[in-house]
């Protein structure tokens, strides 16, 4: 049995779909949620980024104001109430809004 030859309407057609199957395979999922900071990423360590303000090392960290933390900083980005939430310093990633780094700044 020999088949139809593939008609050009019919070739479009498949060549249209592959490639939306083929962006859809490539393009970054949405609902992937960014990770917590790690205290150990370079990033973090360059700024000196704790979990927890009450660990900074004040002898290291001079600058650091009691009471200052991420929930109070400008650079903190999201919804409050969430206890992990974005940092413009550091992009994909989620900082403990009890924590700080020497990248604080008082919010407005």
């Amino acid at each position: 049995m020999s088949k139809d030859p593939l008609s050009r309407r019919d070739l479009v057609r498949t060549l249209a779909l592959g490639a939306a199957a083929a962006a859809l395979a490539v393009r970054p999922s949405r609902s992937a949620e960014p990770v917590k900071l790690d205290v150990n990423d370079p990033a973090a360590r360059a700024l000196g980024y704790v979990e927890n303000a009450n660990s900074v090392d004040t002898g290291k960290y001079p600058a650091y104001v009691p009471g200052s933390n991420c929930d109070n900083c400008l650079q903190l980005q999201g919804k409050p109430g969430n206890n992990y939430r974005p940092c413009s310093l550091f992009q994909g990633k989620l900082v403990a809004v009890s924590g700080w780094c020497s990248g604080w700044t008082a919010e407005m």
